[in-house]
């Protein structure tokens, strides 16, 4: 309702025997409120006042103003605390919990959507449908909304938590707070759990994980690989170590591939959303809120160690994503009421395979789903019990029937030798390269002419994004010998540098020094000549 400006018509300070009204309303509406309380929030002598306004779709509001901030307001004859009187009574409504990312979409005039929802162990508030509610977030009791039940508990349960739940009226951060003091809400403890029933099975009033949305702690793993080679890593400690560790076989939340935060956010974000796409997401389920996507889905599919925070991305907010997403053709978004977006088509043929992963990544995926499907040998942490999907990834055919165990470092190694190698090549002030297969070394050999010279030929310069004839120009200006450029024996659409005599130490010079190549990717350095022998 104050998600937009409104206009005020009248500011006048409050009449005696309207105090006394208001005193009379608050404590006929709010009876959990003693005289006290009620004499608190409306005092005797402090200055009042009425303000009459419009709300930006032309409703009539009375909002009543104590020591400049809005504590009530009144709406076609109903009384609403304002969130300022509520972190005061934080207990004066009946209150239901979301997650910290639906707070946006309820600031933008959103109603909260029932999927949205954290279901506590003792249950669901109590109400029936237009029961006025409060609305906090996970960690924090200091309401942030307030609401009208579109339903009512029973309701709610009996539909799976979808669907409408609260028709939002005011909220934090609207234009109705900023006309106060735009204090922030106090950190007010969740109250302690009731002890359960004896008699009652546990979780009996636990809604399923998915919509409780596991708000994890979560990170990508893994260490950056150096130039043509994807290293498969692994950490001091053995898997079944791992598999007790959080951090997950020693590997560490702290980046160490180079890349800045932002970066980093970035991936993350994309790879819980096409994870949550992947593997939670259903058909059925469309159209789906965006905020539902992120609170319900997203932030349990990210791996175990570092926090999903869509603000410390490039893109800032959840919709920039989504927009993006969109112009990749990936999802269709839509809004189908005001200021709510929704999924409502996505591509599930839309490739998504071809992602890259380093071996550390391998790793905490395999780890993580031994785990997640109990797969861990109860008597023996060391081996891994291979379920179907597992036997048909790793497996020959000859062992599927004969194999049911495998020791960890046997189960990664296979892992690894199933996927396909790549490698991807970084140049200064261009976006990295990435390739299938496996990079070839610079190859330099010697070579015997007919004329019983030697000559030095090396190939595979273009895959370390060196042009032959601008290597051969150099050399030959270098070595004081002709070159030449041929297209290289057996190698489609590559080319060789042939040089005239030994002149192996030049190109070490130029690719070590000059090109700083690792050595590790260049073949036939030995073949320099000796000191004192001729070349």
């Amino acid at each position: 309702m104050f998600a937009k400006a409104f206009r005020v018509k009248s500011n006048t300070a409050i009449k005696g025997s309207d105090r006394r009204k208001l005193r009379a309303d608050v404590t006929a509406v709010f009876p959990t409120l003693g005289t006290d309380q009620v004499s608190q929030l409306i005092p005797g002598k402090e200055e009042l006042n009425i303000v009459k306004l419009y709300a930006h779709r032309g409703d009539a509001v009375t909002v009543y103003v104590s020591g400049g901030n809005p504590i009530l307001f009144e709406l076609e004859k109903n009384l609403y605390p304002t969130v300022y009187t509520l972190w005061s009574y934080p207990d004066l409504l009946p209150a239901f919990t979301t997650w910290p990312p639906v707070l946006e979409k309820l600031v933008g005039g959103a109603d909260l959507m029932l999927p949205g929802l954290v279901v506590p162990p003792a249950g669901l508030p109590q109400v029936q449908k237009g029961d006025l509610c409060a609305i906090a977030l996970v960690g924090n009791r200091a309401p942030v909304a307030i609401g009208v039940a579109a339903m009512s508990t029973a309701e709610m349960l009996t539909s799976g938590l979808k669907g409408r739940g609260f028709s939002v009226l005011h909220t934090y951060q609207d234009h109705l707070w900023r006309s106060g003091d735009k204090s922030s809400p106090p950190s007010i403890a969740p109250l302690a759990p009731d002890p359960p029933d004896p008699g009652e099975e546990k979780g009996s009033v636990q809604a399923d994980a998915t919509l409780r949305g596991d708000l994890r702690h979560l990170t990508l793993e893994g260490e950056e690989e150096e130039v043509g080679e994807v290293q498969h890593r692994c950490a001091e400690k053995s898997p079944s170590e791992a598999t007790e560790d959080p951090s997950v076989g020693g590997l560490t939340a702290e980046p160490t591939d180079g890349k800045t935060l932002q970066e980093q956010m970035d991936e993350l974000l994309e790879r819980c959303f096409v994870h949550a796409l992947k593997c939670r997401v259903k058909k059925a389920d469309l159209p789906l809120l965006t905020s539902t996507l992120l609170g319900s889905h997203m932030f349990s599919c990210c791996p175990e160690g570092r926090q999903l925070d869509v603000k410390k991305s490039s893109y800032k907010k959840l919709s920039k994503f989504l927009q993006h997403m969109q112009q990749e053709q990936v999802i269709q978004v839509k809004e189908l009421s005001q200021g709510v977006e929704s999924i409502v088509a996505v591509d599930w043929k839309h490739p998504r395979k071809g992602s890259i992963l380093d071996g550390g990544e391998v790793r905490t995926i395999v780890i993580s789903y031994a785990k997640k499907h109990d797969l861990v040998d109860a008597d023996n942490n060391n081996l891994v019990k291979l379920d179907p999907i597992l036997c048909d990834c790793i497996l020959e055919k000859n062992e599927q029937h004969t194999v049911m165990k495998l020791p960890w470092d046997s189960l990664l190694s296979r892992c690894l030798e199933k996927l396909q190698p790549a490698y991807q090549v970084t140049f200064p002030g261009q976006e990295p390269v990435v390739k299938k297969g496996k990079i070839c070394p610079v190859d330099i050999t010697l070579a015997q002419r007919a004329s019983n010279k030697k000559v030095t030929v090396v190939r595979n310069l273009e895959a370390y994004g060196l042009d032959p004839y601008s290597v051969a120009a150099l050399l030959q200006q270098r070595c004081q010998a002709s070159t030449t450029v041929t297209p290289a024996p057996g190698a489609k659409d590559s080319l060789q540098v042939q040089i005239q005599g030994n002149q192996v130490h030049h190109l070490g010079r130029l690719l070590l020094e000059e090109c700083q190549l690792p050595r590790k990717h260049i073949q036939g350095l030995e073949k320099a000549p000796k000191p004192g022998k001729k070349k």
